[in-house]
């Protein structure tokens, strides 16, 4: 059996992302969501709770021995030297925890996938998942910010502050090999998922844009090509 494709699934708070994902694995891909890896690696003894304590103190630790998320979100919020010593400790490890996976899932999954928050922040996860393709899923920000606080676990005010320290659309369009639009029903988002499918599992690329690349890279005053879009 070949080895399939490592496909990324990229996008910012709000865009639809892991629906995209849900959607995948419905059709028969194994989806490593880096947000569960994060936090088996800060539950209780989690691989990652030493170097946290180390670096914050014992304090960021909640009463069960997970790491407290609400205190460090506010800390690393706040403070951009903090985040970047806590992605300093994060984020090769949930590389290397989710490259294991993934090994495992490419036994029998005809493609692997990867639910990502970040990439155009962490640049070297596409090196160390040996990323062949890119999928960025795509919305207008105003759309983003909306679905986030519709979910009810986060402020206004934390939404932004989210979206504020995530990549632009422009980068997440910038690295992308292939785009979901992701701004209207699960319907058309379903056919669109449902034809990337298909292109995935035969290992080719999807052909040529859509109208839809025009209108994305207008919003952002690029008209140059780019990725294939699928809308």
């Amino acid at each position: 059996m070949a080895d399939p494709p490592f496909i990324g699934i990229y996008g910012g708070i709000g865009s639809g992302k892991s629906t995209v994902a849900a959607l995948f694995a419905q059709l028969g891909a194994s989806v490593i969501d880096s947000d569960a890896v994060a936090r088996e690696l800060t539950a209780p003894g989690g691989n990652a709770l030493d170097a946290i304590c180390a670096a914050f103190g014992p304090g960021f630790l909640d009463a069960s021995g997970a790491l407290d998320r609400a205190r460090m979100r506010a800390l690393v919020f706040a403070h951009a030297a903090e985040r970047l010593r806590l992605e300093a400790i994060l984020h090769p490890r949930i590389g290397e925890r989710s490259r294991e996976l993934a090994v495992r899932a490419a036994v029998h999954a005809p493609v692997v996938m990867f639910d990502l928050p970040l990439l155009v922040e962490a640049p070297e996860l596409r090196k160390r998942l040996q990323l062949d393709r890119i999928l960025v899923v795509d919305c207008p920000v105003d759309l983003q910010r909306a679905r986030a606080q519709a979910r009810g676990t986060m402020a206004g005010h934390e939404v932004d502050a989210v979206i504020a320290i995530q990549a632009s659309r422009a980068q997440r369009l910038a690295i992308a090999d292939d785009v979901i639009v992701n701004a209207d029903t699960l319907e058309s988002l379903r056919a669109r998922v449902d034809l990337l499918w298909r292109a995935y599992v035969a290992s080719t690329p999807t052909a040529g844009a859509t109208p839809a690349a025009d209108s994305a890279r207008k919003d952002m005053g690029d008209g140059g090509a780019g990725p294939a879009v699928l809308s």
